[in-house]
């Protein structure tokens, strides 16, 4: 049975039994800091178990994309090396958020796995947490199956939760055993407890009764619910006769293109079968990644995937791939599954090409970062060192990010072995190089809060509103009521305040209630429930109770509605200029400029600048109306509406609509028509990270003002050098030529006067050979070079020992065409004397230092080291 096969029938199982098909989330957690990645099915139902979110549903079930490769969940080491870790897998799951429990979810199973698939009850075995006699009576009694197949386990193996905080409860495991196809323990129990693949774990039922706060405390959820998972790639090899999940469908479909591709044979090296399992694993999870918005950088999510991706292109290395090769192969992966996952099609041109920019900037840190590596092996091999420090490795890794697992190769061919344990403290002194995002801190007085009210936002009818006042904290004290003078947050019921959200900054303006007048400074949202006011009570006094007026400021509302509108103009744009790759990867909406990240592989030309600036602007001209409509989220997506990955949209969605020429889910505020923004330019653009870019632009005002400046400057600028506007280009190259030659006349006397002087120069002889010693005046490095060649044509055979003074500070340089003497390590001792250090090469070798009064000293220090 094909893994398509399975996973429709399994949705279509539970869609019988009446529970609600959802699509997978993106594997960007939305609204959730504590995890990196989606890792299980029920990552996108948490609030629901929580009682935090109604869905309209009470019972679920989905193929969830996850990834486990940073933080608590971490697979990535284990990829290619055993027969079921992945980086990238899909989980099968029902759900019930507090409607039906434990038996009919134990029964559910059992029916799917028995009767639908068909796998015989005597290869199927059971586990309950030790102390569930409640779950041991349902299996036994209500099931029929042998207590000699039900084990008990305890918490370390039959207590399930997300993560360190969060919903969590006993469980209980389904196993299948492989029998004779895998050697293994002939006890069930002793093949289970040890981890064996002869009998192995393919179905989990949470019993979901507890929420698990940061004091490690078991808190009963409002209602007992049901979370269960079962990987796709799990029961595949199960339902395809096989024991290990790369030999199913899901990844033969994959290896066997990709070893075509490489020109590798399965089946005839370990070590290739090895690096095709790693790469066609690493090619899922990097494709699924890149498709739903995360990329490549050297922190977070984008660092994960960076080491997925090299991960994959040094395994490449391993069987002799020369160059990027693996941008070629993720065509293989988009069509096995792009009938489940469409966006996967739709996105291939933009997955390529970052996977491509990753594999050539990969190609330039081994090209930079192997010459440094060689370097210190050389010098730990003369050492008569057996390990690379682990300070170096770190090192090296942090500055070239050159692959760990690489510099182990290396380090091999040198008899060399990598001090690991050091490499890990020196990570922790640095910090986990998971580098995970930071848990956001709620206040514990507004988590109890937003179970019981949420507060009402009426910023898209008006300026002016109304709300009672739920909530005073001053710091992080709760309080009844404020005096004028203190700073503190306000919680009211209702709001005509916007709170920072999708990139635009929360409003500012007045709340006012009898003699009280608050001045709102920055306004935000918590747990997507309540809006806080951050501000200064500056008049009268306010009690919790009071009934009070909300005042946006007019003025900031509307220099934000501008920029707000224009980004999604501005966002049309590049798609239309630059392609439909270009996805909204971040933005900063406020009154004065909106900043918009986006994804793409290479800076924008002018002209690609100045045509998505006229294509905005003559959307502006031509005065569009600005629509928005409240709709369902599926049909929202029909309509064309673009959504972005790792936001989280609920069952209805707002569309912000201008004209036929922009559509984007969208809860911030707008203007009413497209004429109001006045005009917009862009005044930056740059590099971001790899594959992404930023662009600042100014709008109305701001952007005249630009103009006027830079006009301003234009006139100014001719003025001051008798340049003509017509002529300005042309006068200014002909200046800098004319600089140009002035500097090289400079340069040319500076060298002039180096080869002379006599009274710094001296020969002195030292055994056998010459040692010319000289010292010279502000010159550069590159010259002090040249010099030194010249100087040792005229001894032909010896040393030349040169230093200088330029910018307050000493340059010493050695230079020898004899095999008896080091240049490097002789200028590391003449740089200790000017403070400095240095090295190179045997024949010629660099220092510098700040004591230029030890210059004379330094010299003489060469001299006598060459006597000795």
């Amino acid at each position: 049975m094909k893994s398509a096969e399975i996973r429709e029938r399994f949705l279509a199982f539970f869609e019988r039994h009446g529970h609600q098909r959802v699509a997978s989330s993106s594997l960007i957690p939305a609204n959730d800091p504590t995890l990196l990645f989606a890792n299980a099915g029920m990552n996108q139902f948490k609030d629901a178990f929580l009682g935090r979110e109604d869905r309209g549903y009470r019972t679920a079930c989905s193929s969830q994309k996850c990834v486990r490769a940073g933080g608590k969940h971490n697979d990535l080491e284990n990829v290619g090396y055993t027969a079921r870790h992945h980086t990238f897998f899909e989980m099968l799951g029902n759900f019930s958020f507090g409607d039906y429990f434990k038996e009919e979810a134990i029964e559910l199973s059992w029916q799917f796995l028995t009767v639908d698939l068909g796998i015989p009850t005597d290869r199927l075995y059971v586990t309950v947490f030790r102390d569930d006699d409640e779950a041991f009576a349902i299996w036994r009694d209500k099931v029929g199956v042998p207590a000699d197949r039900i084990f008990r386990f305890d918490e370390k193996d039959n207590f399930w939760s997300m993560g360190d905080t969060g919903p969590c409860g006993p469980c209980s495991e389904i196993f299948y055993d492989y029998r004779e196809m895998v050697p293994g323990p002939a006890d069930p129990f002793e093949a289970i407890e040890s981890g064996s693949d002869k009998v192995v774990e393919i179905w989990n039922l949470v019993f979901m009764q507890f929420d698990r706060d940061e004091k490690g405390d078991l808190n009963p959820l409002p209602n007992p619910s049901i979370d269960t998972g079962m990987g796709l790639e799990r029961i595949a090899s199960v339902m395809q006769g096989v024991s290990s999940n790369y030999q199913t469908d899901l990844f033969q479909d994959i290896m066997n293109p990709v070893a075509a591709n490489l020109g590798l044979e399965m089946g005839r090296e370990a070590s290739v079968d090895a690096a095709l399992r790693v790469i066609a694993d690493h090619l899922r999870a990097m494709t699924f990644l890149i498709a739903d918005g995360v990329r490549p950088s050297n922190e977070g999510r984008g660092y994960v995937l960076r080491r997925i991706m090299r991960r994959a292109m040094v395994f490449g290395k391993n069987v002799g791939q020369e160059g990027p090769f693996l941008h070629r192969q993720v065509g293989v992966v988009v069509d096995k599954m792009k009938d489940i996952y469409p966006n996967l099609d739709q996105e291939r041109p933009q997955i390529q090409l970052l996977v491509e920019v990753e594999e050539k900037q990969f190609e330039r840190t081994i090209r930079n970062g192997l010459p440094v590596l060689e370097k210190y092996l050389d010098r730990f091999v003369a050492e008569g060192r057996e390990q690379v420090p682990g300070d170096v490795m770190y090192h090296i890794y942090e500055t070239f990010g050159f692959p760990i697992d690489l510099m182990e190769d290396v380090a091999r061919d040198r008899k060399l072995g990598l001090d690991h344990a050091g490499y890990r403290e020196v990570l922790a002194a640095q910090g986990s190089d998971a580098k995970k995002p930071a848990q956001a801190k709620v206040h514990p007085q507004l988590l109890a809060d937003a179970e019981r009210f949420e507060t009402e936002m009426t910023c898209h009818a008006g300026l002016k509103g109304s709300g009672t006042l739920k909530r005073i904290l001053v710091g992080d004290a709760p309080v009844e009521d404020l005096e004028a003078g203190h700073e503190a947050v306000l919680v009211l019921d209702r709001t005509s305040f916007y709170a920072e959200s999708g990139g635009q900054i929360g409003d500012r303006g007045m709340i006012r209630g009898g003699d009280a007048v608050f001045e709102v400074e920055e306004t935000t949202k918590v747990l997507d429930k309540l809006v806080l006011h951050k501000g200064k009570l500056v008049e009268g006094r306010l009690a919790i109770g009071a009934e009070l007026s909300t005042e946006v400021d007019p003025a900031f509302r509307r220099d934000t509605m501008k920029n707000h509108t224009a980004t999604h103009l501005l966002h049309q744009a590049l798609r239309e200029v630059l392609g439909l790759h270009v996805r909204q990867a971040g933005s900063l909406v406020d009154p004065e400029k909106l900043r918009f990240d986006f994804n793409h592989f290479a800076p924008m030309t002018n002209e690609e600048i100045e045509w998505v600036e006229d294509l905005v602007n003559r959307e502006i001209l031509a005065d569009t109306r600005v629509a928005t409509a409240v709709m369902a989220q599926q049909d929202a997506m029909e309509s064309g509406a673009i959504a972005f990955f790792g936001d989280k949209y609920g069952d209805t969605v707002r569309v912000v609509s201008v004209g036929d020429y922009s559509k984007e889910f969208c809860g911030g505020t707008h203007v009413g028509a497209t004429g109001e923004i006045g005009c917009l330019k862009i005044v930056s653009e740059r590099g971001l990270a790899s594959g992404v870019r930023r662009l600042i632009a100014l709008t109305g005002p701001r952007a005249f003002q630009r103009f006027r400046e830079s006009e301003t400057l234009l006139r100014e600028a001719g003025d001051r050098f008798f340049l003509k506007r017509d002529q300005f280009l042309s006068g200014l190259e002909r200046m800098v030529e004319e600089k140009r030659a002035l500097e090289q006349k400079v340069e040319e006397l500076k060298m002039k006067l180096a080869k002379g002087g006599a009274s710094d120069e001296r020969t002195e002889s030292v055994g056998d050979f010459k040692v010319l010693i000289k010292r010279v005046s502000e010159v550069s490095g590159g010259q002090l070079r040249q010099l030194s060649d010249e100087l040792l044509q005229r001894i032909k055979d010896g040393v030349v020992l040169l230093a200088a003074e330029a910018d307050g500070k000493a340059q010493l340089l050695v230079k020898t065409n004899r095999k008896d003497v080091h240049a490097g390590n002789l200028v590391r001792e003449m740089a200790a004397l000017v403070g400095g250090k240095g090295g190179g090469r045997p024949d010629m070798a660099m220092a510098g230092g700040k004591d230029t009064g030890k210059i004379d000293e330094a010299l003489e220090k060469g001299l006598s080291l060459l006597r000795a």
